[in-house]
C-alpha cells in the first residue's frame, strides 16, 4: 500500500515502476555494489562510498543507477536496445567502455539484448576485453554476473546456451548500455 501511495505521489509513470521494483526486490546492502569483508573500515571509508554513490547517481538517471550500481535488473523486453539492429558498438553507460558490437548480438527471446561474446574476444580469450565474470548466488541458485572491467558496473548475466561458437549467451540490461552506431 505504501508503495502505491508513494507511486500517485512521484506522478511519472517510469518512477513508479522503479519505486515498486526497489521495493519489491530483496535487500542489497549497502556500498553500491562494492564487496564488504564485513569489518567496519572507519567513518572515512564510509563517506568515501558515500561520496561516490552520490556521484553516480548525479550522473545515471534512477534507472541506470539500480541497475548498474545496485545490482538490479530492468524488465524484460522493456529496453531501447532489445530490437536494435543497426551496426555499432555498445558502450558501458557508466565509464563509456566499449563491451559488445552488434555483429555478435541476436535475438534469444528472453526479453534483454544478447550477445554471444564480449568486444575485443579472441577465440575464448577475453582479457583484451572490458569485462569480467564473478559468480552471483543471489537468487538461490548460481549464475554468472557480468561486470564492467573500468567501473565495476552490473551488466547483467551469461549463460552457456548460446549459438555456437562461443555457446554463451551475454543477457545484458539495455539501461547499463549506450549504443554509438557505425562499424561494429
Amino acid at each position: 500500500m505504501a508503495a502505491r501511495l508513494l507511486g500517485r505521489m512521484l506522478g511519472n509513470r517510469r518512477r513508479r515502476r522503479l519505486l515498486l521494483l526497489l521495493l519489491r526486490s530483496p535487500a542489497r546492502g549497502s556500498g553500491g555494489g562494492c564487496a564488504r569483508r564485513g569489518t567496519d573500515t572507519g567513518s572515512l571509508t564510509k563517506q568515501a562510498e558515500a561520496t561516490v554513490a552520490t556521484d553516480w547517481k548525479k550522473k545515471l538517471t534512477p534507472e541506470q543507477f539500480y541497475v548498474t550500481r545496485e545490482k538490479g535488473t530492468e524488465p524484460p523486453f522493456s529496453g531501447i536496445y532489445l530490437n536494435n539492429t543497426e551496426s555499432g558498438i555498445y558502450y558501458c553507460v557508466c565509464c563509456n567502455a566499449p563491451l559488445f558490437s552488434s555483429e555478435k548480438k541476436y535475438n534469444s527471446g528472453t526479453g534483454w539484448p544478447s550477445f554471444s561474446e564480449a568486444y575485443g574476444t579472441c577465440g575464448r580469450d577475453e582479457s583484451n576485453t572490458n569485462i569480467t565474470r564473478q559468480p552471483d548466488n543471489s537468487l538461490g541458485s548460481t549464475r554468472t554476473e557480468v561486470i564492467c572491467k573500468q567501473c565495476d558496473a552490473h551488466l547483467g548475466h551469461v549463460f552457456d546456451d548460446g549459438p555456437t561458437p562461443s555457446g554463451q549467451r551475454f543477457c545484458i540490461n539495455s539501461v547499463s548500455l549506450n549504443f554509438k552506431p557505425g562499424s561494429g
